[in-house]
């Protein structure tokens, strides 16, 4: 969309130029006009001349070569033609600037076409007047004018810029907006009075993000200005996301064919915004095909050429156009100008054709000398009044331009004088400097460095590129009750600024299509909310996509989120996924109900075991607790009171001293409670042994031997546990990846090693007690412990074997309640299996607890 692919109009009229001059050549060395030589239609003559180019003439009902139909007048190009003569005529009246000198002008009529744009620019260049010479004598005629004014569009401007550029005359626009005159290196010669487009196409861009439309549909001028402006607009709008749905381009002179498909292409889709890159008389052009159609309901974004021009809002009768929005250049004020316009009678008394046309055009009227008379008409005066007329003429709403008009020809004049050093003797220099070719190269540097303000205030200079400073107005389009269009500025836009200053608006102010006071949406699709992410749709643009959930433990907190983001370790996502929340941290806790039933437990096996051990404590001398060595049964009820005691060490939140107590405390009371056991199977089976004669192998385990064995087992656990700590202890854990929205809090072993070796040890006192006891089971039942040391050392086993894959696969808290659960269990195993027998015959069978009872007739001789 850079630039049309068809071959510029310009392109084809410089083509016809050079096959003329290249067919004139061939003849005679002799500078001679080969056509009808082109005539100012607007003319004055003095010391300097300035051209001026304008489209008096914008299209032909007939167009042939005869011209016998008479053109379309142009008002606006007219009022443009009316404030260069307005600026030329105050310079000249100025005692200030230039004195003693007078401006002249030499003004053309190009009807819009770049090829008559391009002659007329030859034109003011070399010169109509036919020259004979002889044959050796070369065209070396100066220049006729010091500078140009105009054209009104870009593509024209490109065409006269390149044919002019290489004799240095300053061509000079007012209202050529492309970007791609900002070129020095293709256009030395062009300055203007307007900003480019480079700067206009990026504030609509700026201006559609700004009311959250990104999915939009653009239509533009198939010219240099449409197609360069739209280029920059597209490549902005990808910057801030926007897309275009379409993207169609037309001229004013295309077939209607053109234009329906265009219509259809509008209503085929689900855009509501169009932005509008085109000249007025194309957008007056597409406003006729719509109105056809009656395509309302579309909110228009326009470019300067026709968001603020009063005819093409008359033209838009059926309010297509209601609620547009778009740039304008600043509203300006010429004191005198707009006088100045609507007097166009001193043109009659110079004898210039165009007023009869002017004339006859705003009255409806027909001057008698009129060829085009028909008898039918009214006949025009010449003295009607224009004050009560409403036209297009006079309606004063384009003053902006006429200001660009009239700062252009200031700058000339601004040059000039700078260049002349004015004072008594300037009207004499301006001979000596005008018969010099120097004198256009001169001009053109001296107005890119100008810097002036005019009467009113307007600073004017230019860049290094030739354009003046990018200053808009926000344009709204409002319709009133009486059905007329008032432009209302609602906003500002000034490139000067910073980028987040730019733009300045005023939503309150602004009405939308329809006479809406909502902003309308143009959405591909809706906005992604918090908690989701964009995914985009399969061949389509990016402003298409589906909103898709965030996963868990990820979040979005922004609209229209491209990535979700990661929670934090400690942080999980909430269900909305919109936000981190601090992770439930999970531990086995006093408060839950779990950990009040292991405590019960705990608490109630210590009891018990208390219990059991006041009862034998107050049955101490009784034959049973004397028969069952009642040293190592207080030693063993000690054991299994701190066994209990000590899961209550599992339970609550992990600290340092709880993680290294835990396993510690459990690994060293359980070997000092098996060691007892240990001791009292050992015992039981060595005293049935030394019965047999001879034998004295009880020395070996009297009362000193038996503290001895159960302190030689305690302390090899002791080293165990303190090899443990020293190397590597247990801590405290946070545990991230057992749970994805919880926090376990744990002990983490430290070393393994030395973890298996605590429970590797306890294993194995706990295996060998059990072989002793299943040796000892069928001894004598009334003096024999082995069967219930067996059964409790079954139960021992039993419970940390299933212990292991228990533990391993419990999640969480629940692990901990596990190892609680085996503590107390094997703890209730030995209390109950050792001891409650005892406790029955003492206090429900005191019958029994006799010494003959106990000794019977297997009691071995020794005891």
């Amino acid at each position: 969309m850079a630039s049309t692919q068809r071959w510029p109009e310009w392109g084809w009229a410089l083509l016809q130029l050079l096959l003329i001059a290249s067919f004139s050549q061939a003849e005679e060395l002799v500078c001679r006009q080969t056509e009808d030589p082109e005539n100012p239609q607007l003319s004055k003559d003095g010391d300097i001349i300035l051209g001026g180019i304008f489209s008096f003439h914008s299209s032909w009902k007939n167009r042939q070569d005869s011209y016998k139909y008479k053109p379309l007048l142009n008002f606006r190009e007219f009022q443009c033609a009316q404030a260069m003569i307005f600026a030329i005529e105050e310079i000249n009246n100025s005692t200030d600037l230039l004195p003693g000198i007078s401006l002249g002008y030499k003004m053309y009529d190009t009807c819009g076409s770049v090829a008559r744009s391009v002659r007329a620019a030859l034109a003011l260049a070399n010169g109509n007047e036919a020259v004979s010479a002889p044959s050796e004598e070369q065209c070396t005629k100066p220049a006729q004018v010091q500078a140009i004014i105009g054209e009104t569009s870009s593509s024209p401007c490109m065409a006269i810029a390149t044919v002019i550029g290489p004799f240095y005359i300053p061509v000079i626009s007012h209202f050529a907006t492309c970007a791609c005159l900002s070129d020095k290196t293709k256009y030395p010669s062009f300055l203007r009075t307007i900003p480019s487009d480079y700067y206009q196409s990026r504030a609509l861009a700026q201006l559609v993000k700004h009311f959250g439309w990104t999915w939009v549909g653009a239509i533009r001028t198939n010219d240099d200005y449409g197609n360069n402006g739209m280029a920059t607009f597209t490549e902005t709008a990808q910057q801030l996301g926007i897309c275009l749905e379409y993207s169609v381009s037309f001229f004013r002179t295309d077939p209607p064919d053109k234009i329906r498909k265009i219509i259809d292409i509008i209503k085929a889709s689900n855009s509501k915004v169009i932005v509008a890159f085109l000249s007025y008389l194309d957008m007056d052009v597409l406003i006729h095909g719509l109105s056809k159609h009656k395509l309302t309901g579309y909110q228009w974004v326009g470019s300067e050429s026709w968001i603020f021009d009063s005819q093409t809002a008359e033209t838009d009768r059926h309010h297509i156009l209601d609620g547009a929005i778009g740039l304008s250049m600043p509203k300006a004020h010429v004191s005198g100008m707009r006088e100045f316009i609507l007097n166009v009678k001193p043109l009659n008394s110079s004898g210039h054709e165009i007023f009869t046309e002017l004339w006859e055009t705003l009255f409806s009227c027909k001057f008698k000398q009129s060829e085009s008379s028909t008898g039918n008409e009214r006949e025009c005066t010449g003295h009607e009044d224009l004050t009560g007329e409403k036209n297009g003429f006079t309606d004063m709403s384009l003053m902006p331009i006429f200001n660009n008009v009239y700062k252009a020809v200031y700058a000339v004049a601004h040059a000039l004088h700078s260049i002349l050093g004015c004072n008594q003797t300037c009207q004499y220099k301006v001979w000596v400097f005008i018969l010099t070719n120097m004198i256009l190269l001169q001009i053109l540097q001296h107005i890119k460095t100008i810097n002036f303000k005019t009467k009113e205030g307007d600073e004017v200079y230019f860049n290094k590129n030739g354009d003046p400073a990018a200053k808009y107005e926000i344009i709204n389009w409002q319709p009133t009750e009486n059905g007329i269009v008032d432009f209302v500025t609602v906003g500002l836009y000034e490139a000067s600024l910073p980028a987040d200053k730019q733009l300045k608006l005023q939503n309150n102010s602004l009405v939308w299509a329809q006479n809406s006071k909502q902003v309308p949406v143009s959405v591909c699709s809706e906005k992604c909310p918090p908690g989701t992410r964009k995914v985009l749709q399969k061949g389509k643009p990016v402003c298409c996509y589906d909103c898709i959930r965030c996963a868990e433990g990820e979040i979005s907190n922004t609209t229209d989120s491209i990535t979700c983001v990661r929670c934090q370790p400690e942080f999980w996502s909430n269900e909305r996924r919109d936000a981190c929340v601090k992770k439930e941290a999970e531990f086995l806790s006093y408060e839950e109900i779990m950990g009040v039933l292991l405590i019960a437990a705990s608490l109630f096996g210590t009891f018990m075991t208390v219990g059991v051990a006041v009862i034998f404590f107050r049955h101490r001398k009784s034959p049973i607790v004397r028969a069952n060595n009642s040293e190592l049964s207080f030693l063993l009820l000690f054991s299994l009171t701190l066994c209990f005691l000590c899961s209550l060490t599992f339970i609550g939140r992990p600290s340092d001293w709880s993680c290294m107590l835990r396993h510690t405390a459990f690994g060293i009371t359980f070997v000092l409670c098996i060691s007892c056991v240990l001791g009292k199977t050992m015992v039981v089976l060595m005293a049935f042994r030394a019965t047999l004669p001879g034998s004295n192998v009880m020395k070996w385990f009297g009362p000193v031997q038996q503290r001895l064995s159960v302190l030689a087992f305690t302390l090899i656990q002791v080293v165990i546990c303190i090899l443990w700590l020293s190397i590597s202890p247990p801590f405290p854990f946070k545990n991230f990846k057992q749970f994805k929205d919880k926090i376990i809090l744990e002990c983490a072993l430290g070393s393994a090693l030395g973890f298996w070796a605590v429970l590797g040890y306890i294993g194995l006192l706990a295996i060998l007690c059990f072989i002793l006891a299943f040796l000892a089971r069928k001894l004598p039942d009334n003096f024999n412990e082995a069967k219930f040391i067996t059964f409790s050392m079954l139960i021992f086993c039993a419970v940390w074997i299933t212990f292991i894959p228990a533990y391993v696969s419990s999640p969480g808290k629940f692990s901990v309640a596990v190892e609680i659960f085996a503590i107390l269990a094997s703890s209730f195993g030995l209390l109950i299996c050792t001891f409650i027998p005892k406790c029955y015959i003492i206090l429900l069978k005191p019958e029994k607890n006799t010494k003959k009872n106990m000794m019977g007739k297997a009691m071995p001789k020794s005891l």
